[in-house]
């Protein structure tokens, strides 16, 4: 599987070991891999530097294990226009153009109402989903997230 990592697992995964950083580490022990653009990397980047400097270094170094793609031109389609914020957009874009299976998001506000449908081949998870779709798949019991 290849799974878009919106900027907000980015900055969950930096800032803290908690669950998220555990299901970033689990999507890429069970051989998956994470996929962000320079788009979200950025947010995520200068949500860590405006509310946790301290995890930038973290951040950095964790950065080196997920594979970092350019970010989509601008891809403005008026179905995407339907279904996200201009701000969103690009990420469901990105994870589109590159071919992702799966867009990780804890954005229940503009993503939440997509969790479980898939656009244009990729398939929009929470982090509690992937979870339990990764558990599914090796029969182990999905970690709270």
């Amino acid at each position: 599987m290849r799974g878009f990592l919106d900027a907000n697992i980015l900055f969950s995964a930096g800032k803290s070991a908690g669950a998220i950083r555990r299901l970033v580490e689990e999507i890429q022990a069970c051989g998956h891999e994470c996929i962000a653009d320079e788009y979200v990397i950025a947010e995520a980047r200068r949500n860590l530097e405006q509310k946790f400097p301290s995890a930038l270094p973290d951040f950095e170094s964790r950065l080196r294990a997920i594979s970092r793609l350019a970010s989509p031109p601008s891809l403005s389609t008026p179905s995407l226009a339907l279904l996200l914020p201009e701000k969103d957009r690009p990420v469901l874009a990105s994870a589109i153009k590159h071919q992702c299976d799966a867009l990780i998001t804890g954005d229940k506000t503009h993503f939440g109402r997509l969790y479980g449908q898939t656009i244009a081949g990729v398939c929009i998870h929470s982090p509690q989903s992937l979870a339990e779709l990764l558990a599914g798949a090796t029969g182990a019991k999905p970690n709270a997230v």
